[in-house]
This record gives structure tokens, sequence and C-alpha cells, in this order.
């Protein structure tokens, strides 16, 4: 008994120290927040909360227009989640309830997509958005992100769990394919499309490259540029402030990330709901 107990409690240690360790950028980084240059600059370095931290924030948020940044960054990042998810779900579940011509070339036509980064085709894709006249604008920020191999991917694992029996249960009672979509497929994976919202709110909002491309005015920049914006203007890189607009963009996506914690666990278990 004595031995199980130290056990749990060397586990518990354990893993109290890898969060810490994990935690620790984030720890250093709100600390430094508070801080004054002077105290940010000192050595040896200060790991106690500074006397700066109104002043530093206020500076980040003002400095960059911060506030506005963030509005597109949510903006952009719900409208990739919109059209990403939807067009997932209708791919999936046409390669998981239906037969038709070319289907295993296409799927592996969308799996190839995912040895091609967004580095490697963001030239072309610069070019094609560019002769839409899509640049400084919402829809050159969202809609080059709708088509996604993974979400789909896990998709079609996601319905591959589904019963058969419901599709026959389904048949019977006179519905239609997308009325068993809509009224059946869907409610059994709302985990699966939590955490598709959580990861692809997460993967928007850190995006820097493509909306540094993509825009060309103040009032469409995103938070990420915003951060290196904060870098640019500092002329002594003042780390204070830099490290407040840090904490101050970390929050919208950690607020997601609380709010569908539960969906997002559950959805990459991959877990029959009923």
């Amino acid at each position: 008994m004595r031995q199980t107990k130290t056990k749990i409690m060397g586990i518990h240690l354990l893993l109290i120290m890898s969060v810490l360790i994990i935690s620790l950028p984030v720890i250093l980084a709100l600390i430094i927040s508070t801080q004054t240059e002077a105290q940010v600059m000192s050595y040896p370095p200060g790991l106690i909360p500074g006397t700066n931290m109104v002043n530093n924030y206020i500076a980040a948020w003002n400095g960059v227009n911060l506030g506005r940044m963030i509005f597109n960054s949510t903006i952009i990042a719900f409208g990739v989640i919109f059209g990403k998810v939807t067009m997932s779900l209708l791919a999936a579940f046409a390669f998981t309830h239906f037969e038709f011509k070319g289907k295993n070339f296409l799927f592996g036509a969308i799996l190839v997509t995912l040895l091609l980064p967004v580095p490697v085709r963001i030239v072309a894709l610069f070019d094609v958005i560019r002769s839409m006249h899509w640049i400084d604008t919402y829809a050159g920020l969202i809609i080059p992100f709708w088509a996604s191999a993974t979400s789909i991917f896990i998709l079609i694992q996601r319905f591959k769990t589904v019963p058969s029996e419901l599709i026959d249960a389904s048949k019977m009672d006179g519905c239609t394919p997308m009325q068993y979509f809509f009224k059946v497929l869907m409610p059994l994976t709302r985990s699966t499309i939590g955490a598709l919202v959580v990861i692809n709110f997460i993967y928007i909002w850190n995006q820097y490259l493509w909306p540094l491309m993509a825009t060309n005015s103040k009032e469409m920049r995103v938070v990420q540029v915003g951060i290196k914006m904060l870098m640019s203007t500092e002329s002594t890189n003042n780390w204070g402030v830099i490290m407040a607009g840090v904490i101050i963009t970390m929050i919208p996506p950690l607020l997601v990330f609380i709010v569908m914690q539960e969906s997002f666990m559950k959805g990459f278990a991959l877990q029959s709901e009923k």
C-alpha cells in the first residue's frame, strides 16, 4: 500500500515538473511583460513580476493598433473554420457513403497535397489571388485555406466508425442522403467537428507568411504580423512591450480551447457518442 502511494506521488511529481517545463516560456513571457526595459536587461535576469505591467500592455495595444488586428484575425479564423469544416464534411461524406468513378484517384490526389506545404505553393497561390483582385481583402485571406486534406482524412476516419446499421435504418425511415447527413451523421460527429474547430482556429491564428504577402494596408494586418511590427517599431526592442503583445494575442485561442476542450479531447479519441 505504501509503495503504491509512493509510486502515485512520484507520477504526480513527474507530471507537475513536465507541466512547469512546458509552461516555462509562457511564464517567462508573462513575467517579462510586467517589467521595465531596465529590469528586462538586468543581469542576472529578474524572475519576479516587474512594476510596468499597465504601461507595457497599453503600449502594445496602441503601438500597432492591436485591437484591429485581433478583430481581423478573429474574422479570418472563423471564416476559414466555417468554409473548411463545411467542405471537409461534405467531401468526407461523399468518399465514405457514395461510389463513383475515380473515387480512389481523387482521394489519393487529396492526400498528395499534404506533401505540399504552404511555402511551396505560395507563389502560385499569390498569382491566383492577385488575378482575382483579392489582395488586401478578407476573401484573399480566408478562401485559400478552405481546402484541407487533413480535415477530410480525419472526418473520413470518424465516419467509418459510424455503424452501417444506422444507414439501413435511415433508408427504411425514408431519409434522403442529406437528411441522414444532417440528422444522424452530424450529431454523431460533433466532437470531431469541435476538435477541428480548435485545431484550425489555432492554425489560422498563428499564420504569418500568407497574411504578410496578401495584405498591403495596416487595416488588414493580423496579430502575428502585429507582433513583428512591435519588434520593428521598437528601436531597442523593448521586450516588455513585445511580450505584452504576445500575451494579449494568446488570449483568444486560449479561450477557444477552454470552451471546446471536451470536444477536442473526445474528437481525437474518435469515440462513438451515444
